[in-house]
């Protein structure tokens, strides 16, 4: 047996050992994942209430679920207006779901009301569209007016422009959701950060399962397609990229995935991006050499720096450290690589990517913005080494919890480094 291939099989059987343990020891009971529901609802409540909203009115799929724990055709309704959620600060919830679809979530303790949708899409509606956004504005007005009266503002996550105009004929004052929720989906619970733990422990099942089928002749599809078929098999959701891609086609990065055979020596370089268990996205980078090759110098340089950029930007990581703070100290990229680097530096996780994203001192001025690390935030700090005319490129990413001292890593997936 070849000495690459010895490395990978003994990596392989202690993965195995140690994912059956983390498996087993952050499953959720019944009562855990009621204490989640709970704690969201009532921590989106505070902070709307703090801001002088009475109610929200929620599309967004993942804020709909982060407010009810409900849901329902997760990835198609991110593109069809057919539900929503109204949230009341001090009234009921009451749920909007499609057409005979009350029995999925009539359950949940954190819903007082299941109503069907009023949908003014095009595609539901036709040359009715008008008339629908008109009677959705209708009801929400009642509710709103009800359960709020002439208290606050009515908040929205997103929203078309024919029932935007419905309100305003109505008088509704409307704002801007996605702050309040971003915000309160910035801080997790202990049941949350737990069920974090259970969600990266099977990802990295996932992955480790991917990897036992990589091999020279392999396309980069199959890999991607064992992703996410182990992905659900443990129970994860779905894939909201298609980040894996090999040899000349990891740089630059940000290539989806093609039918690129993969050739021994390749380094095949990935994101999950995975809705993985609980709705949770799990989020890691990783770089593998295909087949039995050893790394040549130049992979094991620019794997040498994407490590050491990680393991300097964690280091930093503590509650009270600014967005400002960490860009600006963050570790300097060597010039060679700095046109191809990444997007960002780190960003938040949750139910998907969420706030905070805190950009490279270079874009600051663009695009970055003020505010702080704080206790129970769950970001995923990045990596991406290549340089522009090199062959290759390695990306790297792990997720970890902030904590009052410093940072609790989530993500344990073994780096190839530390065995070459």
């Amino acid at each position: 047996m070849h000495d690459m291939s010895r490395v990978s099989l003994e990596i392989e059987t202690n993965l195995a050992q140690r994912d059956a343990t983390r498996l087993a020891q952050h499953a959720l009971t019944p009562a855990d994942e009621r204490a989640i529901r709970t704690y969201r609802l009532k921590r989106l409540r505070g902070i709307l209430d703090a801001a002088d909203v009475g109610a929200a009115i929620l599309f967004d799929p993942i804020n709909v679920r982060y407010a009810t724990g409900s849901r329902n055709m997760q990835v198609w309704t991110m593109h069809n207006a057919c539900r929503y959620a109204f949230v009341s600060t001090s009234g009921p919830v009451v749920l909007f779901d499609y057409s005979r679809c009350e029995h999925l979530s009539g359950h949940l303790e954190t819903i007082d009301e299941i109503r069907p949708a009023t949908s003014w899409d095009f595609f539901a509606a036709g040359e009715r569209s008008e008339e629908q956004a008109g009677r959705w504005a209708d009801e929400v007005a009642a509710l709103f007016t009800h359960q709020a009266g002439k208290r606050g503002r009515l908040a929205i996550d997103r929203m078309d422009i024919l029932p935007f105009e419905a309100l305003q004929r109505l008088g509704i004052p409307v704002v801007d959701a996605k702050p309040y929720l971003e915000r309160a989906r910035s801080i997790k619970s202990g049941e949350e950060i737990n069920a974090i733990r259970d969600a990266v422990a099977a990802g990295e099942v996932a992955m480790g399962n991917m990897r036992k089928s990589m091999a020279p002749g392999r396309r980069e599809s199959d890999m991607l397609a064992a992703l996410s078929r182990e992905n659900i098999a443990h129970g994860g959701e779905y894939m909201e990229t298609r980040l894996l891609t090999s040899g000349p086609r990891t740089n630059p990065w940000l290539q989806e995935t093609s039918d690129r055979v993969m050739e021994a020596g390749d380094f095949m370089t990935f994101d999950t991006d995975l809705i993985g268990r609980h709705g949770i996205f799990v989020d890691i980078s990783r770089a593998w050499i295909v087949g039995d090759n050893k790394p040549t110098n130049e992979q094991r340089t620019i794997y040498g720096l994407a490590r050491e950029q990680l393991e300097y930007n964690m280091a930093l990581l503590r509650p009270g450290v600014s967005f400002r703070e960490f860009s600006e100290t963050a570790w300097k990229m060597p010039e060679i690589y700095v046109p191809n680097r990444y997007a960002e530096l780190i960003h938040g996780a949750g139910l998907g990517v969420e706030y905070p994203v805190v950009y490279y001192l270079q874009d600051w001025e663009a695009a970055g913005y003020e505010g702080f690390f704080e206790e129970n935030m769950v970001v995923c700090v990045e990596s991406y080494i290549g340089a522009v005319g090199g062959r290759e490129g390695v990306k790297l990413e792990q997720q970890v919890l902030i904590t009052k001292s410093g940072i609790e890593l989530l993500s344990h997936y073994p780096f190839e480094d530390d065995h070459w």
